[in-house]
């Protein structure tokens, strides 16, 4: 199984830097920042009312790194992406090291929404979401917020700034405001968990 070398690939992203290959087919990656960088700010981040309503109802199970594999290939179940196999093996070694995790969302016992990311310090890395069922990506995205706010994150990153995010708080920041805002949370220590 190749993979990229985990010890490169968090001290790529302790310095604003990810990979994304150009395609599901393509055997390696390229690297990328940005000039101009996505995050959420843990204290604006908002939910709309209709799934407020679902995860009220509570008609699903939430759980963490349970199936992490399985999360990575559904986001990449999609005519275009950036995760090929490549990054699909790199990340599930992040994720038995402990630093890759993913947010499950199970109706009856279907894995039917959930999301992945990277955690180094006080710092959140989201990467991809999916959804089989209608919202339950979006739910995926508020248990996710749960668990860095009640574990103390300092920082949630999602790269790129999208109108689609932008309804969840999502806002653009500069490189050099994004560098400093990493640097704090990388000097935390914060446990991906789930806190009842």
């Amino acid at each position: 199984m190749q993979v990229i070398e985990p010890e490169a690939l968090l001290k790529a992203y302790s310095q604003g830097i990810f990979p994304m290959a150009n395609s599901k087919e393509s055997k390696n990656v390229d690297w990328y920042t940005a000039c101009k960088r996505g995050i959420i700010p843990l204290d604006n981040f908002h939910m709309s009312s209709n799934v407020m309503r679902l995860i009220r109802r509570g008609d699903f199970e939430v759980n963490i790194d349970t199936n992490f594999r399985q999360v990575i290939i559904a986001c990449a179940d999609r005519e275009t992406t950036w995760i090929n196999p490549l990054i699909i093996d790199s990340y599930c070694v992040l994720n038995e090291m402990g630093y890759a995790h993913s947010v499950e969302i199970y109706t009856g016992n279907e894995l039917t929404g959930g999301l992945y990311g990277v955690s180094l310090g006080g710092a959140f890395f989201g990467e991809s979401m999916f959804h089989y069922e209608p919202e339950t990506d979006k739910i995926a995205l508020y248990y996710c917020h749960e668990i860095l706010e009640k574990n103390g994150f300092e920082l949630w990153d999602t790269q790129f700034y999208t109108d689609h995010l932008a309804r969840f708080g999502c806002i653009e920041i500069d490189s050099e405001e994004y560098e400093i805002r990493l640097e704090k949370a990388l000097q935390k220590r914060c446990s991906f968990r789930m806190i009842k």
